[in-house]
């Protein structure tokens, strides 16, 4: 997928990363500087791990999964990351507060433990097109956009190939994913080698 991301420092640099996943298991990643065409690091997610190798400087870090949650400022897990990267809804709790169907949209609203949740569906086939979080701790307002566009049907299964995601508390970051190539339910390796003279940090 190609992904364009922008901080309170402006645009960063456009990335193409190729995902490998298993469910529930390993989410494997090579990012990868699209106007250098180089691999610059490689990232190995477990549920309970994140090895990360810097492949431009010759580093490797092992992580907990703790350190998702120290570089996005969300109380990110190993399921949450899989749910965006899939396309489904993150952050939603069983906790229904409310609902209201027009003729082409069904609207949720849901309360959990982090967020305040309002999800946009298609009422036709509850396509997810939109959701909403507002951090249930009004101290720190954190919100977060996302809208899910550009769907496809492979293998009847619906695949948002674009995504905008927008963050903000006390700054603001603006990621667009668009996914280029994809498949489902086929045999995958996960190729993570440390070479000798990396060091760790």
């Amino acid at each position: 997928m190609k992904v364009d991301y922008s901080d309170k420092d402006g645009k960063g640099p456009d990335l193409t990363v190729f995902v490998r996943m298993q469910k529930d298991s390993v989410i494997w990643l090579s990012i990868n500087a699209t106007v250098f065409s180089y691999e610059a690091f490689r990232v190995m997610i477990t549920p309970d791990s994140v090895t990360v190798l810097n492949k431009k400087d010759k580093l490797v870090q092992y992580r907990s999964l703790s350190y998702l949650q120290e570089l996005s400022q969300l109380p990110f897990d190993f399921y949450t990351l899989q749910d965006l990267i899939l396309g489904n809804p993150i952050y939603l709790d069983s906790n229904f507060v409310s609902f209201k169907q027009s003729e082409s949209s069904l609207l949720i609203s849901s309360t959990g433990q982090y967020f305040k949740h309002l999800m946009t569906l298609t009422n036709n086939d509850f396509v997810l097109q939109h959701s909403k979080l507002d951090d249930v701790n009004l101290a720190r307002n954190r919100t977060c956009d996302l809208t899910y566009t550009d769907y496809e049907n492979k293998d009847n299964i619906l695949f948002s190939t674009g995504r905008k995601i927008t963050v903000a508390e006390k700054s603001k970051l603006d990621i667009e994913m668009n996914f280029k190539q994809y498949s489902f339910n086929e045999t995958l390796s996960f190729p993570f080698a440390v070479p000798k003279n990396y060091k760790l940090k």
